[in-house]
């Protein structure tokens, strides 16, 4: 498994993700349409050209979405039960077409699970980077995690 067991993660943990991804028309289009989102900011170049941004925005639940995506192969690929939430979600500065987003996961806590002897629950913040270093989205998730079988 490419993802870590409950017992290898480490509270105050920092993960640079390797993988980086560039965010397309084609991506935001698709998204906003394939969840019924209208909103032209999303999928209007009229509409978004007369606001203060002058082009569209890229969904926000996209944004969110490939950030916790990219954290995937180095944090719960093949070893996480279930997500049991997320939290505390923001868009501090707007994702463009063309922008390229780097993400980092930051552990920050861990426990038992006190019903489920084979796994513990970690709380991750995650947080993703446009390709000027500016903060674009941030999320705490928590997870309930496979322990390593014996």
């Amino acid at each position: 498994m490419a993802g870590l067991w409950f017992e290898e993660f480490e509270v105050g943990q920092v993960i640079e993700h390797a993988i980086t991804r560039s965010v397309t028309e084609t991506d935001n289009i698709l998204f906003s349409t394939m969840t019924m989102n209208p909103q032209p900011l999303h999928i209007d170049f009229d509409f978004a050209s007369k606001t203060e941004f002058g082009k569209p925005l890229v969904n926000s639940l996209f944004t969110l979405g490939l950030m916790i995506g990219i954290s995937v192969h180095e944090t719960t690929l093949g070893t996480t039960v279930a997500n049991l939430g997320m939290s505390d979600v923001r868009f501090p500065k707007p994702v463009f077409h063309g922008d390229t987003l780097r993400v980092t996961t930051t552990v920050e806590g861990k426990r038992e699970s006190s019903s489920r002897p084979t796994a513990g629950i970690v709380e991750f913040t995650h947080r993703a980077f446009n390709q000027r270093g500016e903060e674009v989205a941030i999320c705490k998730r928590s997870a309930l995690m496979h322990k390593r079988p014996a």
